[in-house]
């Protein structure tokens, strides 16, 4: 179907494929206390407490959270090198961070938060159903022998792009389950064949990411062995993801920063279908209210929060009905519909949406490495470009006298969440390197 989108001074530039920001008419004060929200703020403290319950059981599977007590979390890095070479030097950028997700342990991103939480979460659940665990057992239980038994006649599948079945799959396999990866036609073969050799059955399909989800779903539903991580509608991978909150917040406190009006907090998430930076929206919300104010960011060619979100639309947009070809070289990103889940849930309390050029990702991908030693891959490299958006164009500005920021921006504290990259293979990554270099130079 083809949709006509509203007057926006975004629109313009949306259409064209071309970076620009689009702040949200939804948003609202308090917007997380919304009634008609399909969640709330205790269910992440109660997520929070899983992590903890199952710290042991992760530090038993995974050796290399041993430093963590079994703790899936990251470095918060301050951008000192790297805020150079980008350009945000003065006084009215504040401070810029980087939360290093493209380092988390086990699975190299993000998903490693939600992937592994809904695993566990599953298998928790279907051992206690099995008579094998009780309420409030030892967790170690999970990684027996009997329980293993009972795991090895199940199967997890997921539908991905790439790292969020990377995840997954890492997950069910290290507890014993059969695990099946439902991918894109543009994910990366390097994530392939890692997953294949993990023991991971991978599907590969044709068509995009939307089409691989619906496909394996559709075979779950007929299976009652098959339990499915529905990355469009998963209430536990988002509550995974919003733990992360937590982790931040404390990193700030330690940091000695300070998060209220005065002292904006913003944040600039990479966003796929919207689950990950949907929930860590939201944790971040839950804990700072409005002192937090919240960006996703998109590739020109696939902005699928931007144009749901712009339409006003009940029914999902996608890309392609306003023309888009949802073509990236950021995989993680290639997705042509967000999901309604966290659509709503964001409707009253995400600040906006920017969207990014594939060049741009390289180009920050090479600077963040050659400055501060960063590995990623391109999509985690897109936040870079939020601080320009918010402090200096025409939309940010109005965002900033919108919410009373005018003045105060030089407190501000900047996050820029980076999703991926420490998997990716040597020969990819100095490919990526390369390409970064030429942009850079051409660009002068």
């Amino acid at each position: 179907m083809t949709v006509i989108l509203p007057e926006n001074p975004a629109k313009a530039d949306l259409l064209a494929g071309n970076p620009t920001l689009w702040l949200n008419d939804q948003l609202r004060p308090d917007g997380i206390s919304d009634p008609g929200l399909p969640i709330r703020p205790g269910q992440v403290i109660s997520s929070e407490a899983s992590w903890r319950r199952l710290a042991p059981l992760l530090e038993r599977l995974f050796p290399e959270t041993s430093g963590t007590g079994g703790q899936i979390r990251s470095d918060l890095v301050e951008a000192q090198t790297l805020k150079g070479a980008i350009g945000y030097c003065s006084a009215e950028y504040g401070r810029v961070f980087i939360k290093a997700d493209g380092s988390l342990p086990v699975a190299g991103s993000i998903k490693a938060r939600g992937g592994l939480f809904e695993v566990f979460m599953h298998a928790e659940a279907l051992a206690m159903q099995h008579g094998l665990l009780a309420e409030g057992g030892d967790v170690m239980t999970l990684a027996g022998t009997e329980a293993m038994s009972l795991f090895q006649r199940h199967t997890i599948a997921v539908g991905s792009t790439g790292n969020l079945g990377l995840s997954v799959g890492i997950a069910a396999r290290a507890l014993g389950f059969r695990a099946v990866v439902h991918m894109s036609s543009d994910a990366k073969r390097w994530k392939v064949d890692r997953l294949t050799n993990l023991g991971v059955e991978v599907v590969q399909h044709e068509a995009d990411y939307t089409t691989a989800v619906e496909e394996a779903r559709a075979l779950a539903e007929g299976d009652p062995s098959i339990y499915f991580v529905d990355d469009e509608r998963s209430q536990l991978l988002f509550l995974g993801y919003s733990a992360a909150a937590r982790e931040l917040a404390g990193q700030l406190d330690e940091a000695g920063i300070i998060v209220d009006h005065d002292h904006p907090l913003f944040v600039y998430l990479p966003c796929g279908i919207g689950g990950a930076p949907g929930g860590v929206a939201y944790g971040l919300k839950a804990i700072f209210g409005d002192a937090a104010h919240c960006f996703f960011v998109e590739p020109v060619q696939s902005p699928c929060a931007l144009v749901h979100m712009m339409s006003g639309s009940a029914e999902l947009v996608s890309v392609y009905d306003v023309g888009l070809t949802n073509r990236t070289e950021a995989d993680g990103m290639a997705v042509a519909r967000m999901s309604d889940f966290v659509a709503q849930v964001m409707g009253p309390m995400l600040s906006g949406v920017f969207t990014v050029a594939d060049e741009d990702l390289f180009r920050w991908l090479y600077l963040a490495h050659s400055s501060q030693g960063i590995r990623l891959e391109p999509s985690a490299a897109a936040g870079f470009a939020g601080p320009e958006f918010t402090v200096n164009s025409p939309q940010g500005r109005a965002y900033q006298t919108s919410q009373g920021l005018i003045g105060h921006m030089a407190n501000a504290t900047h996050i820029v969440w980076t999703t991926g990259g420490a998997f990716v293979p040597e020969e990819q990554f100095q490919q990526f390197l390369e390409r970064g270099e030429a942009l850079t130079t051409a660009a002068g």
